[in-house]
């Protein structure tokens, strides 16, 4: 590296880690050109889950010694010993999440897959399910997003994570009709769709799970918990713009970040730019 000068590929080889103090409970990692990277066998007190995301790698995990490439998923337990490295100087690619065992172990519990309070590992060490592989990347690009909002990750990264809990630990869960807390939950979110809302206020207002509301009011409302927020502050801003408004000042009174934000998500459900709707 002359004269210190950080070259396009020492920059791509550099880990990127990502962490939200609003999500402590959840850590990633991605590595775009991974050729140098070189692990010696090690475990983590987290649920760790990556994905492949292009070249191939020699995948170690107890018994486990396989080549694995791109569109794989890779799965750990705690404290299970592994190790992932490239094969010879092939391209190799990788995101990895490290999450914390009583936050994975509360969601087993929610979804009717532990009964005590144990963690129940998985057997799986690795797959090519392509749901769960696109769920992955779906939920590591919400998470890394700057402007998404903290009920978006946290709702998202409950999705996910039952999703993998189904996908590789499946057990039947006896459903729940919960329609009056659901109907709650709404109310709260239409009556406060201004603020910053955090899932915790969400179910706290309902009493409900984090997992149960997450489920279920996509069921019941056809739409997540955090799109029913955008959909009602959309609402919200229609009427203020309907009044003649600026547009900066409705964006920010709706409880968007900047009016970016709102020019985007009013495009989205309106088809429409609030320029043009306002007239």
């Amino acid at each position: 590296m002359p004269n210190g000068v950080l070259t396009a590929q020492d920059a791509s080889a550099a880990p990127e880690f990502w962490r939200d103090a609003r999500l402590p409970f959840i850590e990633g990692r991605s590595i775009r050109d991974g050729r140098k990277v070189c692990y010696a066998k090690h475990s983590h007190e987290t649920f760790s889950i990556g994905v492949i995301t292009g070249g191939r790698s020699t995948y170690l995990n107890g018994k486990t010694r396989e080549r694995v490439g791109a569109g794989a998923v890779v799965v750990m337990n705690p404290e299970e010993v592994h190790a992932c490295n490239p094969i010879d100087d092939e391209p190799w690619s990788y995101r990895m999440l490290y999450v914390d065992v009583p936050w994975l172990t509360t969601l087993q519990r929610d979804l009717g897959f532990s009964h005590n309070l144990d963690f129940r590992a998985f057997s799986a060490t690795v797959t090519t399910e392509p749901r769960l592989y696109a769920g992955f990347n779906r939920l590591y690009g919400i998470l890394t997003s700057p402007g998404a909002e903290d009920l978006h990750k946290h709702s998202a990264a409950i999705t996910f994570f039952s999703q993998v809990q189904q996908a590789l630990n499946p057990a039947p869960t006896a459903p729940r009709e919960d329609n009056q807390k659901l109907q709650r939950a709404a109310d709260f979110i239409r009556d406060n769709c201004t603020r910053s809302l955090k899932l915790e206020d969400i179910c706290a207002a309902a009493d409900l799970s984090p997992s149960y509301l997450t489920r279920a009011f996509k069921k019941r409302y056809g739409m997540t918990p955090h799109a029913y927020l955008v959909n009602r502050r959309i609402q919200y801003a229609r009427t203020r713009l309907k009044r003649g408004h600026m547009i900066a000042d409705v964006a920010l009174d709706a409880g968007f970040a900047d009016q970016a934000h709102f020019q985007r998500a009013f495009k989205r459900v309106i088809a429409a730019t609030p320029g043009q709707y306002r007239g």
